[in-house]
């Protein structure tokens, strides 16, 4: 499959994004932008627009006096005006010319989202490596640490994307949490999950399981227990969902069973989750691969 060419090239790590434009009754482009991200004043997008930081999908700047079209394509680039440094650093497994493999820490994103566009894992290897084609092939919580896959070739891209799809790879997670003593390990945890109430979490529910971990005990200490988790599926939270339904919270989750706010994370008690392993047959080369992560929880 042939790429689309973008009209705006990757700038320090980051790609730029991009909005098809709906019906509506906008008199010009900057109204619309306006009102479409109120984070960002008519100030701010008349100064990109006027340093060619907006453009259609030919490659036209975008000037504050455009008209308003509906069904364009534009492109721009995202800013933060404040964004929080994560002060710990990812290392890098493996490489080749078609697939890297990262150990990432916690409280760092896999991708741009919200209030992070450079603080990520994604920006923070295109900067180290120089590939602006780097994708990540699946993805781990924000509050996660460990084993991250990466594609490197298009070419490629899409036989590992496979790897994950067709469930031909082996995830090995470890967690923290409180001790089931009247529980027989080990044990399946199969659920249905479905999105919740808020547009940031998941919640189990009756119905067709759509999720299944392996879930057996590695030690039992005296104030939590210490388990690995090997899911077969990839539904969002599924780990910390499927721990809680099991009445063993994992240990420091900000969302479940209590919501917190955000930015209420405190870097002295991440998460204790961590993606400790993947191993599978590489599609290209056909060797077995086994990545584990130097982390401990």
């Amino acid at each position: 499959m042939t790429a689309i060419p973008v009209p705006l090239p990757v700038r320090e790590g980051v790609a730029p994004s991009y909005i098809w434009l709906p019906q509506g009754p906008w008199p010009d482009l900057l109204n619309f932008l306006t009102e479409r991200f109120p984070a960002v004043d008519a100030s701010q997008w008349q100064r990109r627009m006027q340093a060619g930081d907006v453009r259609d999908a030919r490659g036209s700047m975008l000037l504050p006096d455009a008209g308003y079209c509906a069904g364009m394509q534009v492109f721009y680039y995202r800013e933060i005006a404040h964004e929080p440094p994560i002060p710990f650093d990812e290392f890098i497994l493996y490489q080749d010319e078609h697939l890297l493999v990262a150990d990432k820490p916690h409280f760092l994103p896999v991708t741009p989202s919200g209030r992070f566009l450079h603080e990520t894992l994604l920006v923070r290897l295109k900067l180290k490596t120089g590939c602006d084609a780097l994708v990540p092939i699946h993805r781990l919580d924000r509050e996660t640490a460990g084993v991250v896959a990466f594609s490197l070739n298009p070419e490629t891209r899409g036989r590992y994307q496979a790897l994950f799809r067709e469930r031909t790879v082996d995830k090995v997670y470890e967690a923290l949490a409180p001790g089931r003593p009247d529980l027989s390990f080990p044990l399946t945890r199969r659920s249905r999950i479905i999105p919740g109430e808020r547009f940031f979490m998941m919640k189990e529910s009756g119905g067709e399981p759509n999720s299944h971990t392996e879930i057996e005990v590695l030690e039992k200490g005296l104030s939590c227990w210490r388990y690995r988790l090997r899911p077969s599926t990839g539904k969002t939270h599924q780990l910390r969902l499927h721990m809680l339904g099991l009445d063993m919270p994992i240990l420091n989750d900000l969302l479940y069973p209590v919501v917190h706010p955000v930015g209420a994370e405190n870097y002295e008690k991440p998460l204790k989750l961590l993606a400790r392993s993947l191993s599978f047959i590489d599609p290209v080369s056909g060797v077995r691969h086994c990545f584990e992560s130097a982390r401990t929880l």
